[in-house]
């Protein structure tokens, strides 16, 4: 079956490259048994792709059941995915399949596998190692011949990160991923569905097919659409139901289009913005990282003007030398040393010896905090105490420079 004979099958509309190659993947691998994980946001229509890879293989006259994990209380999610026996449980007057078991030659599509109790985890992962289980409460093991595809809309890599889920339970699941790109990024096919939707709910309520303005259309292709499909379809039966008037414009549109903020965006791009403005480690590594940068940079320029002057003078070595102190002090400032950073710094010095002069360099402990301290001042009385545009100048958050204001005591 080609790429368009499934558009048409499943009902599926658009023409974006990232949704006919994800269609393309889900016919390739039908043909196997191997496991797949649709990844995508909420609303992009993963529970569609499931249905295709089952369809078009060979277990396509088996079983297909579909699970919301996310749905299943933690209590009795081990119960619904394995079964349980009899007096298991307080509740359980008998024995009980579970959807491996009941779906057994066929396919089982585990939405929101993410959610998943970690406990639970490790069941799944025995059945997709061995094809094995155990229901609650019984001690036999039970085979099952069940092909997984799973979907989510988190992020994998940071539940594995904070170890809400299993590494080795990924990688079993996620032999071939799929991929649904948001409705922001189909811009292409967005005007195309809603005129879709459009026209269903036009006959489903037996009224006027409603059209949108030219700037109407501008709106919706370039909002952010954080429910996606999901969202478009509602928001297109809103206004067909809603106006009386067939011909909506951009302030119409506008009024059923809430304001996405940080509490609706996606989980993913809601967490990444978070962690940029909340991460003080990542802050302090900022500020640590430009301070000895610029130490770096004065230092080696040292280095150049002690070497030249070494270069070029044969006389006064001792006056040389204090010139070289004067250079070194002006540089260090008053910094006592601070053992825990176990950073140091290797400052040529000139040591006289009789007639003849060597150039040496001497180890020496910096303090990080005094540094610091020391370039947020200057950066303060640079910028008359702005501190916007201090936190600019040192590469840092204003939130983080206001911290250490208040951590160092700074009197501006």
């Amino acid at each position: 079956m080609v790429t368009q004979d499934i558009k048409q099958k499943f009902g599926i509309i658009g023409n974006n490259q990232l949704l006919e190659r994800a269609i393309d993947i889900a016919r390739q691998v039908a043909a196997t048994d191997l496991n797949v994980v649709i990844n995508g946001e909420s609303g992009t229509g993963k529970e569609v792709f499931p249905q295709i890879i089952h369809q078009n293989s060979a277990r396509k006259h088996g079983p297909y059941i579909a699970v919301n994990c996310g749905a299943i209380p933690e209590g009795t999610i081990d119960s619904e995915l394995f079964g349980h026996e009899k007096g298991a449980f307080t509740g359980a007057t008998e024995a009980r399949k579970g959807y491996f078991e009941v779906a057994n030659g066929g396919t089982i599509f585990l939405d929101e596998v993410g959610e998943l109790p970690l406990a639970t985890q490790a069941r799944l992962l025995r059945v997709l190692e061995a094809g094995e289980y155990i229901r609650v409460g019984s001690s036999k093991v039970q085979k099952t011949d069940v092909r997984v595809v799973a979907a989510t809309n988190i992020n994998f890599y940071q539940a594995l990160e904070k170890e809400k889920f299993r590494a080795d339970l990924y990688y079993r699941l996620n032999t071939v991923p799929i991929y649904l790109p948001p409705l922001r990024e189909r811009k292409e096919d967005i005007h195309i569905l809603f005129r879709k939707f459009a026209n269903d709910f036009a006959a489903k309520y037996r009224m006027p097919v409603i059209k949108l303005s030219g700037d109407a259309e501008q709106v919706l292709v370039n909002y952010f659409w954080p429910g996606n499909i999901r969202q478009l379809k509602n928001i297109a039966e809103q206004i067909s139901i809603i106006e009386k008037t067939r011909e909506v414009n951009a302030d119409t549109l506008l009024k059923y289009l809430p304001q996405y903020n940080s509490s609706n965006v996606p989980s993913l791009l809601r967490n990444e913005s978070a962690g940029h403005s909340n991460n003080f480690e990542s802050a302090d590594r900022e500020i640590i990282f430009k301070v000895l940068r610029d130490y770096r940079n004065e230092l080696n320029d040292i280095k150049k003007v002690v070497y030249d002057l070494v270069s070029a003078t044969s006389g006064n070595v001792q006056g040389l030398a204090g010139d070289v102190q004067v250079m070194k002090r002006n540089f260090a400032g008053a910094a006592e040393p601070l053992s825990n950073t176990g950073l140091t710094i290797h400052t040529p010095v000139i040591q006289a010896t009789g007639n003849a002069s060597q150039v040496i360099e001497v180890e020496e402990t910096l303090s990080l905090q005094d540094k610091e301290i020391d370039m947020i001042k200057k950066a303060l009385r640079k910028h008359k105490g702005k501190r916007k545009v201090a936190a600019k100048e040192l590469g840092i958050s204003e939130r983080t420079l206001y911290r250490k204001i208040n951590e160092y005591a700074i009197e501006e």
